[in-house]
């Protein structure tokens, strides 16, 4: 099939090329030019893992194309998709503009039967008002369907090549088998393609983003109250988590949720809830003990060495939102370093792949370190908080002779607390209770 997909983030790039390397004709649209001028270069504005290796092959296989020229781009697609941001507006709601302002030019550069679909995470009723905002500027025939992302930064290939389901919103039978089509070269016999109406296609993705987040909110609580209590988070987990009604998934403490989806996704629907007169409790109480624990770290450091930091340097391990991402939108290690900052601290920080964005935010405020141990050079503590696979089995050995003193407080519990005493290491982590090394540190 011939596709269009306007917008070229983690959303929008994955989609494209993904649909490329099944064999279709793809034309990704954009209009910052200096990201096309990027693509078309053999450069990529994001980092996912695997992306830049498939984006290079099936452009120069000719599957793949870039333009900043949308009536171009879509002349001779079939399906053209809406792969825009909605971020947060100031109201707590999705920002729409982006997708609306995409739907109208779309209608006015139509030359026959399309299907537009809505990739993009939105409110419900938006595909409604995208349908309507096209038939406003166009005779043409058209139809609009919804077919929500379930992409995980950091795993977006496989979430795509891989799905647990395909979720589409249509009006009609017919675009729903079209769009079936399209998603069947991705799709296992075991997994469902599932058809249903826009608005529950809309709902659908905010749902599953709510009950996620919620996961991740409902263990970090109980976390903080096994910390008070002396009990241990990761055993008390395992307690659960054989339990086939809870499960494992997404109930790993730490330091709160990030990112671009989660975050906004939740006050979406608690604005949506509003805007209809209904409670959303759950959902408040979950951003609320989220905001709350991204403190939790910098608060266990200031216990430690009190109110002020002056003359402290803390070494901080990891800045994106989460592994394999070079995202730090909502991250909590923003929150940390504000924190670190603020009291005086000097602050040396390592992250695989988002150091540039990190640095853009910061400037000179932060030193920067190409390698973990360049971050822990006479650091009074470490700090880790996202959990690359490279900071799980470092050299402690080493990691002693740097540090002016061997003390961790670990966002995402790495380590094991006994291990750490053993070695000499003061240790904290989230949920766990404290321990201290046998023989003292070193001053």
């Amino acid at each position: 099939m011939r596709i269009a997909v306007v917008g070229t983030g983690y959303v929008g790039l994955v989609t494209g090329t993904c649909l490329a390397e099944s064999g279709n004709q793809v034309v990704c649209i954009d209009k910052v030019a200096a990201k096309i001028e990027l693509l078309k270069s053999g450069g990529i504005p994001i980092y996912e893992p695997g992306l830049a290796e498939l984006v290079h092959r099936n452009a120069k296989d000719g599957r793949l194309s870039f333009t900043t020229d949308l009536g171009a781009g879509i002349a001779e697609a079939e399906i053209v998709f809406i792969a825009v941001g909605t971020p947060q507006g100031d109201d707590g709601g999705a920002d729409l503009s982006g997708v609306y302002a995409v739907a109208e030019q779309i209608g006015r550069h139509l030359n026959g039967y399309k299907i537009v679909v809505v990739k993009s995470t939105v409110p419900v009723g938006t595909n409604a008002e995208v349908a309507r905002r096209i038939a406003a500027v166009t005779d043409c025939p058209f139809d609009v369907a919804s077919n929500p992302e379930f992409l995980k930064e950091g795993a977006a290939i496989e979430d795509f090549n891989k799905p647990d389901r395909v979720v589409v919103g249509v009006r009609k039978p017919e675009v729903g088998e079209r769009l079936r089509e399209l998603y069947a070269p991705f799709l296992r016999t075991d997994r469902p393609f599932l058809v249903m109406t826009p608005e529950s296609a809309e709902m659908t993705k905010y749902v599953a983003n709510c009950m996620l987040a919620t996961k991740i909110s409902f263990i970090n609580e109980m976390a903080n109250l096994c910390e008070r209590y002396g009990a241990d988070i990761n055993q008390v987990r395992r307690g659960i988590g054989h339990d086939q009604r809870i499960g494992f998934h997404f109930l790993h403490p730490g330091v709160g949720y990030g990112g671009s989806c989660f975050p906004k996704d939740i006050r979406a629907v608690i604005h949506m809830a509003k805007a209809k007169g209904v409670p959303a409790a759950m959902m408040e109480a979950v951003d609320s003990v989220n905001e709350a624990q991204k403190a939790v770290l910098g608060g266990k450091i200031l216990s430690h060495f009190g109110p002020r930091l002056d003359g402290k340097t803390i070494a901080v391990w990891g800045l994106a939102f989460k592994p394999r991402t070079d995202d730090i939108r909502e991250a909590p290690s923003l929150t940390l370093i504000d924190l670190l900052l603020e009291r005086g601290a000097a602050v040396r920080v390592h992250d695989p792949e988002a150091i540039p964005n990190v640095r853009a935010l910061y400037g000179d405020r932060l030193i920067y370190c190409d390698r973990p141990y360049g971050a822990l050079e006479q650091a009074d503590a470490l700090a880790i908080v996202t959990e690359w696979n490279e900071f799980r089995n470092p050299d402690f050995e080493v990691m002693l002779r740097l540090m002016r003193q061997p003390i961790i407080f670990d966002g995402r519990n790495l380590y094991e607390p006994a291990t750490m005493k053993r070695l000499g290491f003061q240790y904290q982590g989230i949920g766990r209770a404290m321990v201290d090394p046998t023989p003292s540190y070193r001053m």
